[in-house]
């Protein structure tokens, strides 16, 4: 637990949020101003670091900054300051779907999301049963995955992602999406990790779930890391100002 998975440092990100924007340099001209816009600072010098073969959360209420910071983790996003150092291979599940073609089936949308994740078609081939039989949607493997349900999918990109085989797996929310019995297997294979050394980050509005499943907890609040510690502590801290809110 003394070596590090993942070390965010001073990260800082921000978009740029449009008011009015000129859609060509004819509409400049005819409207005679530039585009009116502000930036929106979504992360600000952020730094901590991921003990590796640990389970990770990332906690903080909606416009906090967690899902930027994941898809910063993911290569999504490129952080304008600061640096994000990866020890190891990475998975990540962030949004619902990402990765699927709607027109393809579920077999076919295997092979190529396995495709995306690093995985080689020889390797998607002999882990092909597994993935399939972990997700539970086996009698729908051949239908297209615009047919899924929002758990199917879910399901689906959550098995394949755990057979990429990865050091490190980043997960946004998969477990309010599947049922009790997904959740559970959700959770023996977060174990199975762990037990072999390999690194969990997830984000989960339940602080039921983060208490039971994490070892280390960071809180964001509209892009600031207000603290990061042992999830019991953490999860207290957080619930307080929101138990006073609610």
């Amino acid at each position: 637990m003394s070596e590090i998975a993942v070390s965010v440092e001073h990260v800082s990100k921000k978009f740029r949020l449009y008011h009015e924007r000129n859609q060509s340099i004819k509409s400049a001209i005819m409207r005679g101003r530039i585009s009116l816009h502000e930036d929106f600072q979504a992360l600000k010098d952020v730094s901590f670091d991921v003990p590796a073969g640990s389970t990770f959360g990332l906690i903080g209420s909606n416009g906090s900054g967690k899902s930027t910071l994941l898809k910063c983790l993911a290569k999504i996003y490129y952080p304008e300051q600061g640096r994000i150092t990866m020890n190891g291979r990475m998975a990540a599940l962030l949004e619902v779907g990402s990765g699927f073609h709607q027109e393809l089936s579920g077999r076919e949308n295997v092979f190529l999301n396995g495709s995306i994740l690093g995985m080689s078609r020889k390797e998607i081939t002999r882990k092909f049963d597994e993935i399939v039989e972990f997700s539970g949607v086996s009698e729908f493997i051949d239908q297209p995955v615009k047919n899924y349900s929002t758990g199917m999918y879910v399901r689906l990109g959550f098995a394949i992602a755990i057979n990429v085989d990865p050091d490190i797996l980043v997960v946004d929310e998969v477990l309010a999406v599947g049922d009790a019995e997904f959740q559970e297997k959700c959770r023996q294979k977060f174990a199975e990790f762990k037990a072999v050394g390999k690194t969990v980050i997830l984000v989960s509005h339940s602080m039921d779930q983060v208490q039971d499943m994490c070892d280390s907890v960071a809180w964001l609040n509209h892009g600031e890391l207000l603290a990061v510690g042992d999830a019991e502590s953490t999860v207290e801290a957080y619930l307080g100002p929101h138990s006073l809110e609610g």
